[in-house]
This record gives C-alpha cells, structure tokens and sequence, in this order.
C-alpha cells in the first residue's frame, strides 16, 4: 500500500457518479495526499462523464474495483443499499473506506457487519461530514473545553430548502433515517450516551410525502445521561434556503452557529436594516468546507493507519436513535436506549 510508503499519493477509488460522486471525485482531486484510480458505477456512462480528463477508470463492478493493484481507500457514495456489501469487502482485502450514511436502513444486517469486522482495524470512515463544519466544530470543541460550563440544552435546526423528488423519499428511509440521522449524530457529537428519545412527526405541507407514508416535519427531544437536553427540528422545506443553525446553552454561557450566506454584505436603507444575500440553498454548497475537512482527515487516518472518527460504531448509534424517533413519533411513547 503506498500508505506506507510516504511521499506518494493514496490511491483512491470512489463508487458513485452521482451528485455525491462528483463532490468527492472533485475533493479528490484537489487533494495532494490522494490519486483518483477508478470510478465504479453500473451506470457505466456516468462514470465515464465523471472520470472523463481526471485520469481515473470508468468501471462498472466492484470486481474491477479490488482488484486494481496497491487501492489504498474507496470512497462509498452508491446507493445505501450496496454500503455493507461494499464495506466488507473493503475490510477484508485491507482498503479503508469512507462510507456515506447510513450503513444500511435494516439495523439487523448494519448488526450483522459490525459482527463480521470484529478484530479488523482496516480504517472506515461514516461520511457524518457535519461533525467537520469548521463553524459546528469550533462550538463542540469549545463546549468540550468548559467555555459555558457544563451543557444543559443543545438545539439543533436543520430544514432543507424544499422537498426531495418522489421517488428518492420512497427510497430514503424516511425522514428519520434520512434527513434526521445527520442531526442525531450531531448530537451525540456533543452528547455521546443519549438514554431517551421521544418525537412528534407532521405531515403540513407535502402530499406525495404524506403519500409514501412518510412525515415532512418532525421534531426529536433527546436526553442524555447527565441529564442533557437536546432538541431538533426538521422540515423537508424553508422558504428562505438552507436552514443550518446550532445553540449550546450551559451553566455559564451560550455558543451558536448560524446560518451562511455567500458574503458578508449587510445592505442598510430606508426600507430596512441588515438585509444580507440569501442563505446558501443547498447542502452541497452548505457543506462544501465540512466534504474536504472531512476528506482530509480520512487521508490523514488512512496514512498513519488509525482509527477514523466518527466511525462504524457512530453510523450504528445514529441509527438506533433515528429507529427509536420514529418508534417514539408512531406510538406517541418515550424510548428509552439501551446498549446495541
């Protein structure tokens, strides 16, 4: 593996020509640690689109993926159904892999492959790129440090500019183990041992939501160990764009992170004050500093060959929590978390 031999870059095959495919190939590619080889696709003409005046092969099975000679890492951005198929069989030829969420929607097989990688240190990354924010990192790192004394309540808001096609909610998993998930694991990222989990899941807005039986707006009450309240709030839509803000109130102090907007002109006149540009209104563009934190501290894990974080185990929990929110918002119970 060139791992292991310093100075060259890693090797770097990324499954997916999606819009999450050409994030990644395009990070890749900006990275001087990493060497797109190969995109792998069964859409073969997406992958040829996607590796076209990159250097990279366009391949259509995970076949042609492993075996490509001294592959380093796999980047998983194909469909959720393919992520525990493809991560074991990244851990048993020793490549570590960047997996987007969730591992899988059926907890049981998510159980199942955490059962099968026991003794395998091969690095794996969950692609919770949140946690790499610079503006959501520097609060967590800052609560971690005692700045406001001991945390007592975390909010967490986060509402998509509009509603996802019809034929991506019916595949998505639900509110829940879609949208939510990422917020979940936000909240262990501050509150690691969350024991209760109640939520309260509307439909206001969106009929073919409605329609596959999913929910367009819910929110989820957490609570953690010591106590700790955390609240999210999500909604498949905002009239005003992308809608990312983050509170962390504690015995001493509050931290917040706001929402971005391009620049930070504010326009002051008669018909108003502070008026600034519109928000960024997509996730892609939202998150696009979070993709390459997020990316090079794979790199930096998969060269020194230690443990990535977050990792398997976070993808586990953050599943359980979307599981019991969904449970908590069909039943109208509190639940309660136990250990996995």
């Amino acid at each position: 593996m060139s791992a292991d031999r310093p100075g060259k870059p890693l090797k770097v095959a990324l499954f997916g020509s999606g819009r999450i495919g050409h994030v990644h190939a395009r990070n890749i590619l900006a990275n001087p640690e990493l060497e797109l080889v190969a995109i792998a696709d069964p859409f073969i003409d997406g992958a040829r689109a996607l590796a076209a005046g990159t250097g990279a092969v366009a391949v259509s099975t995970a076949d042609e993926v492993f075996g490509i000679e001294g592959l380093d890492a796999v980047i998983i951005g194909s469909p959720t159904s393919t992520h525990v198929e493809l991560i074991s069989r990244a851990a048993a030829q020793g490549v570590a892999a960047l997996c987007e969420k969730p591992i899988d929607l059926d907890v049981e097989r998510v159980l199942a492959c955490r059962d099968s990688l026991r003794g395998n240190e091969t690095p794996l990354m969950l692609g919770f790129n949140r946690r790499f924010d610079p503006n959501f990192s520097a609060v967590q790192a800052r609560v971690a440090a005692g700045e406001i004394g001991k945390l007592e309540q975390l909010t967490i808001i986060s509402r998509d500019p509009a509603p996802a096609p019809a034929a991506y909610i019916a595949s998505s998993g639900g509110i829940f183990r879609d949208q939510s998930i990422h917020d979940l694991d936000m909240a262990r990222f501050f509150v690691p041992e969350i024991i209760e989990v109640s939520a309260t899941g509307s439909n206001l807005f969106c009929d073919y939501i409605e329609e596959a039986g999913d929910f367009d707006s819910v929110v989820i009450t957490l609570r953690g160990r010591n106590g700790e309240q955390i609240t999210i709030i999500n909604s498949r839509h905002s009239a005003f764009g992308h809608d990312q803000r983050l509170e962390a109130f504690g015995s001493e102090g509050m931290l917040t992170a706001g929402n971005l907007t391009p620049t930070s002109v504010r326009k002051f006149t008669a018909a108003g004050a502070e008026e600034a540009d519109p928000y960024l209104n997509f996730f892609l563009e939202r998150y696009a500093d979070a993709y390459r934190s997020e990316l090079d501290s794979f790199a930096k894990a998969v060269r020194a060959g230690t443990a990535c974080s977050p990792g398997f185990d976070d993808g586990l929990q953050a599943l359980l929590l979307a599981n019991a929110a969904e449970e908590s918002a069909r039943s109208g119970r509190v639940v309660k978390i136990g250990q996995a």
